[in-house]
């Protein structure tokens, strides 16, 4: 585990245990919740097309969808909430919302501190260049500008690679410094990537990662809520088992991504 990693398990932990009596206090908390009829679900709102702002001001996308489906199974209304995705995690421990629905790819590190529902998606991650690069090896990258999200996973695979690292707030703007040549490359999930440039048009040349398998994006919740998180489950297992999740799926994705 590199410095950088400890220190941010240090500082999820630290905030864990600052809720901690709130949360031993509270038991499980699907039944406050309930009765409120409202769960808060974060995202960055900087990760299209799972999480978006449109032209209209609103949160969209593939997430949203799926986190406003689950509440509505559940007897609630969702209420989307936007942060900063280095934070984001930290922010469900303080209590500032109660799930993230927001892309969030299951790890053992994350599930120390949350548990996770799901998966309620499969993806890879993949290094995107501009045309004529020259860069199709990970060893291709050593010694290039290599840009990511801020607290993505793909940020500890790149420092513990060694590479010059450059980071920013979300797909957005990494996919404008590839486009304008201030990054040589960038490390993204794969799907939303391409999709992303696909639709802006934007030119771009791909590989895999060969060192990494596939992973799962989960629901993060705080730990302590069997009952909330068999809930979601079910409400989940039922969206897939009745169509509902592919048809949300090809909307904003255009394929199945189980």
């Amino acid at each position: 585990m590199t410095l950088r990693r400890t220190l941010l398990k240090s500082a999820i932990v630290a905030a864990g245990f600052a809720v901690a009596g709130l949360n031993a206090a509270a038991a499980d908390e699907l039944e406050t919740l309930k009765e409120n009829g409202v769960i808060r679900i974060a995202m960055s709102g900087a990760y299209p097309p799972f999480n978006f702002v449109n032209d209209q001001n609103e949160v969209v996308g593939f997430d949203p969808a799926v986190g406003a489906e689950i509440a509505r199974r559940m007897g609630m209304e969702a209420e989307i909430v936007t942060t900063a995705w280095d934070g984001i995690i930290g922010g469900l421990l303080a209590n500032k919302y109660d799930a993230i629905v927001g892309s969030m790819t299951i790890t053992d590190e994350r599930d120390e501190v949350v548990d996770f529902v799901g998966p309620y998606y499969s993806d890879k991650r993949a290094i995107f260049t501009n045309p004529g690069s020259g860069i199709s090896t990970l060893e291709d990258l050593e010694g290039k500008r290599v840009g990511l999200t801020l607290g993505e996973t793909h940020e500890d695979w790149a420092r513990e690679r060694g590479y010059d690292i450059n980071t920013y707030k979300g797909l957005p703007e990494l996919l404008l410094e590839l486009e304008n040549g201030r990054v040589d490359a960038i490390v993204n999930d794969s799907i939303a990537a391409i999709l992303a440039m696909s639709a802006k048009e934007q030119e771009f040349e791909m590989f895999a990662d060969p060192t990494t398998e596939p992973f799962g994006a989960g629901i993060a919740i705080r730990e302590g809520n069997p009952e909330l998180a068999a809930e979601m489950q079910a409400a989940l297992d039922s969206m897939m088992e009745d169509g509902t999740y592919l048809q949300l799926a090809e909307e904003w994705i255009g394929a199945d991504i189980r």
